[in-house]
């Protein structure tokens, strides 16, 4: 929230409008040209393994401008989908401005993928060309219609993304309506859903989220969460160009890995999941633990003090107090620390903030570009998931008698629609663009935001994966020992709230008279558990299986019920 007297965070836009840009906001092209013209000289993009790499803001705009004449000079034409996956890395972040600065439309896809489901991806959102790490390269995009492949890493026998150049030309001109990016939320079977995002759902939810927090062109983002996702695309990779930060780009989401990276870049902005908050913390506190009950005692007394000093008057005392403590997180030059994709357990953040750091939650979806809300570090509240950023509207839909109901959002973050998919998309988008999250909750008079329930089916795990039931049920249909599967989520952790993937089961007619005990019939089921774990994700992997003895209550469309399911296994 801008507080009173304040300048708006994007206020010197005015100095560029008309000059650099027209309109309200600026193009992600026009974003990043004019953080050159005003950060030269500051590092952009940096990463130390596996060797050490840096840009400034013009060596950065320099080699996505030659990305962008390569381009151009293969005959790209304004609007192509050009695909990017890989690990984090300066080269991911210089071929997606390439393809923007180009005129073209980003189709970030998860490095994670199997090959067949990224070939799906491609196919369904007509993808012409990838970037795309060099260990992955040969098997994709076999039996389509793929231009041409480029490696993101050195030493592959296809063209380097750094390596690219042409003639000198000007990318195609795209204004704020234009599509920037199409990002899949699922897609590996049935009709993909993927997210189409203009230049001004991100540069307008970019400024806005700022209104909520200051940058300052001194910060060092951290970009360690896959950076396809709309977490890390938006709210570290694209909020650090806004504002002349840098970024450090993290390949492994290995703690030992992660301090390190943490201390060479000198972080001050650090976002992550609550799996990654939760380790962090936990890790340190076992250490003091360590050290004997009495400083055990005495160090929970002081960070009890320092977290209601910093709470009731705003004094951050835990800073200095807590340096040593920090230094073993590698966050003794933090500014602050941002969780989001998933629930936090309020001690995680309540602990963080004691220490002496600026500890805070977001929230947003794919289809929100994707901040929607964010706690300020001078006024948060441990309990929510954030202040509504300026220009962004909210309404609680049938609400109950405690006011949680169903979450909708509007504003100019707000997707244009789900791409090839007008039914999907008129299912959560209203025609005077209102956007049903499926998430429950209530909102205060302040506009802050508490999620008290999730979307009817989407289940969100602890490391802030969101996994689609009907993907994971999809791989049983042709085991015919299996009449009925249902796949709903459980509270793995009361502490942490993670949750874990349940498979319920209705076995066959034919099933229960090949395993007549109970106990055989719940080994076989398992097997076939075991079985499909090994085809998918890790983390879509079931870790709970459970048998039913009835049929599970279905609708007039031989649909399962999933809610009524949900309550008929309620632990």
């Amino acid at each position: 929230m801008v507080k009173k007297n304040e300048a708006l965070p994007w206020a010197f836009l005015d100095e560029y409008r008309g000059k650099e840009f027209n309109g309200k906001w600026p193009t992600l092209k026009e974003m990043f040209h004019i953080s050159v013209l005003r950060f030269k000289n500051n590092e952009c993009f940096k990463a130390f393994s596996p060797k050490y790499m840096v840009f400034t803001y013009a060596e950065a705009e320099k080699k996505i401008k030659e990305v962008s004449y390569y381009l151009l000079s293969q005959g790209v034409k304004k609007g192509d989908k050009i695909a990017v996956s890989g690990k984090n890395s300066p080269e991911w972040a210089i071929a997606y401005l390439g393809i923007i600065y180009a005129g073209c439309i980003v189709v970030p896809l998860d490095i994670q993928l199997k090959d067949s489901e990224m070939d799906t991806l491609m196919s369904f959102g007509g993808v012409s060309r990838i970037f795309i790490d060099k260990d992955r390269i040969d098997n994709i995009g076999k039996g389509l219609e793929i231009i041409e492949k480029i490696s993101l890493e050195p030493g592959s026998s296809y063209k380097y993304v750094l390596d690219l150049n042409g003639e000198e030309k000007e990318g195609f001109c795209a204004d704020g309506e234009d599509i920037a990016a199409i990002l899949f939320t699922s897609g590996t079977t049935g009709t993909p859903k993927g997210v189409m995002l203009t230049h001004s759902n991100l540069v307008s939810d970019c400024y806005l989220a700022q209104g909520n927090m200051t940058l300052y062109p001194s910060d060092v983002f951290y970009a360690i969460l896959p950076i396809h996702h709309a977490y890390t695309m938006l709210a570290v990779f694209i909020e650090s160009f806004s504002a002349g930060c840098c970024t450090v780009f993290g390949k492994k989401l290995v703690v030992s890995q992660i301090l390190k990276e943490l201390k060479e870049g000198k972080v001050t902005m650090f976002l992550a999941v609550p799996m990654l908050f939760n380790k962090m913390i936990a890790a340190l506190m076992q250490g003091v633990r360590k050290k004997g009950v009495i400083v055990y005692g005495l160090i929970r007394f002081m960070m009890s003090l320092s977290g209601a000093i910093k709470k009731v008057f705003n004094i951050n005392i835990g800073k200095k107090m807590f340096s040593f403590l920090l230094k073993n997180l590698s966050l003794d030059t933090n500014r602050i620390c941002i969780c989001g994709g998933g629930p936090l357990p309020a001690s995680t953040f309540k602990m963080f903030n004691q220490l002496g750091i600026d500890f805070v939650q977001g929230y947003g979806l794919t289809e929100t570009s994707p901040i929607t809300h964010l706690n300020p570090t001078y006024a948060y509240i441990e309990s929510s998931v954030g202040k509504k950023i300026p220009g962004c509207e909210v309404k609680i839909v049938d609400p109950d008698s405690d006011g949680n109901g169903l979450i909708y959002i509007k504003g100019p973050m707000v997707m244009k629609g789900y791409y090839k998919n007008e039914e999907a998309t008129k299912e959560v988008l209203s025609a005077d663009g209102w956007l049903n999250t499926g998430d429950v909750g209530h909102e205060d008079d302040k506009g802050y935001l508490y999620l008290t329930g999730r979307a009817k089916s989407v289940i969100v795990t602890d490391g802030g994966k969101n996994v689609f039931p009907e993907e994971i049920e999809d791989h049983f249909q042709l085991f015919d020992e299996i009449d009925q599967i249902c796949i709903i989520g459980y509270l793995q952790n009361k502490e942490t709230k993670a949750e874990g993937i349940r498979a319920i089961i209705y076995p066959s007619d034919a099933a229960r008279k090949t395993y007549k005990s109970e106990e055989d019939l719940k080994k076989r089921m398992d097997e076939i558990v075991s079985a499909v774990n090994k085809e998918i994700q890790s983390y879509k992997k079931i870790t709970r299986v459970d048998i039913s003895s009835s049929p599970l209550p279905m609708t007039s469309t031989k649909k399962i019920k999933r809610n009524e399911v949900v309550k008929l296994f309620a632990d």
